[in-house]
């Protein structure tokens, strides 16, 4: 059973972050934004002025008393001790902020909004130093590759899932996940699998930077390695019955945190698979293709590895729970030494999961 921290808000939540104090902020519809104790204590309270949803929040590493904060289409820079007024503000979106992400120098932020664009902000000059304008639908979620400062990945409601670096303006790498739903259309499937198109919700990437995760409205989890300046989808699996809303890999390891719209917490540990992959001396995109992926018409991008069939004799989750309600957003975090799984969903709680047996 999840511990419910409680008094804090009054509207769904959807966004959290912790700090490596073990400080956690939690953002709501309505423009609520918390700050909770390791007991689920609220220790502040700030709602911003036009109370546009909060949507996106992240403490700063090398100084966690420091919070960013996304609400409508602005970025707010706040001090946790004191949340009534705001350290900097910056409105360089044209739209909506969905995504935050700090790269690992903490001197560059990205934000990904409703129009597409990714905004880079350089923090030292408070100034854009990118725009990043390749997604063609609403830009879901945006994520830092660690051990790399200038290289990041995002993805998308166009479906699409995107390698960028910072030097060029241009993605390095791009990849459609409608490909594999209409590789999976020409397979029999169970009709109610059909309806749901690849939208891609969430982007996580492992603290080795060269692997990440994709979850999509179709139900299925990707995961890609990064080569060179190109990505290959290692694994591609199912394990609930609707939308994946939210990925988020545990830190140090490649056991990853998924949930859904069906109301499930996941935890897979994908660390065979992909060690499995590199000891391999054939090139995935070499590999045999099956008869499923054998209609793969000339010239597309093809990565899918391995039929969903054979996935599903390999990849069962470790841990699942029914959590009842969908997931607006998950984080894996330390409190009082415990790995815990904190979940925000259409309640105004902050649900809590120890991973003791992990």
């Amino acid at each position: 059973m999840a511990v419910k921290w409680t008094g804090g808000h009054s509207s769904p939540i959807l966004c959290l972050n912790a700090s490596q104090e073990g400080l956690v902020a939690s953002g709501a519809e309505g423009g609520d934004l918390m700050v909770w104790g390791e007991d689920g204590t609220p220790l502040g309270h700030k709602r911003f002025q036009g109370a546009d949803d909060v949507t996106s929040v992240l403490f700063s590493p090398s100084c966690p008393t420091k919070l960013y904060a996304s609400h409508g289409e602005t970025i707010s820079l706040l001090d946790v001790r004191s949340l009534k007024g705001s350290l900097d503000h910056f409105h360089v979106n044209e739209e909506e902020i969905n995504c935050l992400s700090l790269n690992e120098t903490e001197n560059l932020l990205a934000s990904a909004d409703d129009s597409g664009a990714i905004k880079i902000l350089d923090l030292e000059n408070k100034k854009v130093s990118r725009s990043l304008k390749r997604h063609s639908n609403i830009c879901s979620s945006v994520a830092f590759r660690p051990q790399r400062p200038q290289s990041l990945v995002s993805c998308g409601l166009d479906m699409q899932v995107m390698l960028w670096n910072l030097q060029k303006a241009r993605p390095l790498w791009i990849t459609n996940l409608q490909e594999d739903e209409t590789e999976e259309m020409e397979s029999p499937q169970s009709p109610g699998q059909l309806l749901n198109p690849a939208l891609a919700h969430s982007v996580s990437v492992a603290s080795c930077g060269n692997i990440f995760s994709c979850g999509a409205e179709d139900g299925k989890v990707r995961i890609f390695r990064v080569v060179g300046v190109k990505c290959e989808q290692e694994l591609g699996f199912k394990g609930h019955t609707l939308g994946v809303s939210q990925v988020c890999f545990l830190p140090e390891s490649y056991m990853l945190l998924t949930g859904g719209n069906d109301g499930k917490i996941m935890l897979w540990d994908v660390s065979s698979e992909i060690e499995k992959k590199q000891k391999s001396p054939t090139k995935p995109t070499h590999r045999k293709k099956t008869k499923k992926a054998a209609y793969t018409k000339q010239g597309r991008n093809t990565h899918a590895l391995v039929t969903d069939e054979e996935e599903h004799g390999k990849i069962l989750p470790k841990l699942s729970v029914e959590h009842g309600e969908k997931v607006n957003w998950l984080l894996s975090t330390k409190i009082k030494g415990y790995q815990n799984i904190l979940v925000a969903d259409q309640t105004s709680c902050v649900s809590v999961y120890p991973l003791k047996a992990f």
